[in-house]
């Protein structure tokens, strides 16, 4: 399976990519914003396609050609302002989705926030509401579209080592979970059949990921 990331420069990006790259049926396509970034993804043996996710949907489509499954993990980061926040967590996500039906790939993992309900919305601080809008109307879009879809919720993101182990189900308590160990439940969901039509939460916790990943 050919995977295109997007927002293969990011840090859970640039994990998944190189997890992929050691996996037997996998093999990671890397779309980054700039040419400078290619060396990294390249030295693992990855082809690369430079993308602006806020150029056209042609454009994304284009990079998607190919590929049998998109894993959206783009970000507009969190020393931006809302604007940025719109355009690539919001518009970039829809337009990924747009492509990924444009290029016939069905197979979409997105990679959201913890909680992306009303509720959440309703709660969060000025600062990080739009975020958590922007993050909950591309979730909701993804599930209805004509795609395969995987929403991934995780937890608080720390760069702590990966421990392998994880509580996964569409709802858990709050906690933390190292980046690897996403990049890790991402590889796992592409893996798994089982999760198409399925968003989950994900933390550390006691249960090995190949094993909490098919039950969710």
């Amino acid at each position: 399976m050919k995977v295109l990331v997007v927002g293969a420069n990011g840090q859970i990006g640039k994990h998944l990519v190189s997890f992929i790259q050691d996996s037997d049926n996998l093999e990671a396509k890397a779309m980054i914003r700039k040419q400078e970034q290619a060396s990294f993804f390249e030295d693992l043996g990855a082809e690369t396609a430079v993308v602006d996710l806020e150029k056209d949907i042609e454009t994304i489509a284009k990079a998607a050609e190919g590929v049998d499954a998109v894993v959206f993990t783009a970000g507009s980061g969190p020393h931006t302002g809302p604007d940025k926040t719109i355009l690539i967590d919001l518009d970039g996500a829809v337009k990924t989705m747009k492509a990924a039906k444009a290029a016939g790939v069905k197979r979409f993992i997105m990679v959201s926030s913890f909680d992306t309900t009303r509720e959440a919305i309703q709660a969060a601080p000025s600062s990080f509401a739009p975020y958590v809008a922007a993050k909950h109307y591309a979730d909701e879009w993804l599930k209805s579209m004509d795609l395969d879809y995987t929403i991934i919720h995780p937890g608080r993101l720390t760069n702590e080592e990966g421990t392998g182990q994880i509580e996964a189900a569409y709802e858990v308590n709050r906690a933390e979970i190292p980046r690897e160990d996403v990049a890790h439940v991402i590889v796992a969901s592409l893996e798994n059949e089982t999760t198409i039509g399925k968003e989950f939460q994900v933390v550390s916790g006691t249960k090995r990921i190949k094993e909490a990943i098919p039950s969710v």
